[in-house]
């Protein structure tokens, strides 16, 4: 039986809002992969991008899920680029319910635009371009990974999170 829930997605789709009002109505905790990526590295992820490169910034990744993958009753945030690296899909999945959060490119525009956050991959000319571009490269990496795949564009954090215990309470039904 898997104890944990693993957000997987592109940027703007959600996945810290869901997960922590997720952790709250199942009474989970809450870990964002960012955050672990950050507090190991000592420096934030635009510095870690702009000092050591994205590749150091993957392998970081790479060790904090692992340690992260091997807890229980969790619902874990993952980064935008978690999936690029199978080995981080194949570790959550051992223990995961793997959920795909997605939002049409408009809305994680709008949403990245109004966070305030400084997003390495997003600090060019054209965001839009970049976001369509990077999300035709990621989709089918989530698409893959993912046990349950949600829409957020036109959705509250809330009707997410009972959208997601709605599936897996289905999913749940039908194994059995």
């Amino acid at each position: 039986m898997k104890s944990n829930i693993a957000l997987i997605g592109f940027m703007g789709t959600g996945k810290t809002a869901v997960g922590k009002a997720l952790a709250r109505k199942l009474n989970l905790s809450f870990v964002e992969l960012d955050l672990l990526v950050e507090q190991k590295a000592g420096k934030s992820i635009p510095d870690i991008f702009q000092q050591d490169g994205e590749i150091a910034f993957r392998q970081l990744e790479i060790e904090v899920t692992r340690e992260v993958a091997q807890g229980e009753n969790t619902v874990i945030a993952g980064g935008g680029g978690v999936v690029l690296n199978q080995i981080n899909i194949d570790r959550l999945r051992q223990k995961s319910i793997i959920v795909y959060l997605t939002a049409s490119p408009a809305v994680i525009l709008k949403r990245i635009l109004g966070d305030g956050e400084k997003r390495p991959l997003l600090n060019v000319a054209n965001p839009s371009l970049t976001i369509q571009e990077l999300l035709r490269f990621r989709r089918p990496f989530y698409k893959r990974a993912a046990d349950i795949t949600i829409d957020t564009s036109k959705l509250s954090v809330d009707a997410v999170a009972d959208r997601i215990v709605d599936k897996m309470k289905e999913d749940e039904g039908s194994s059995s």
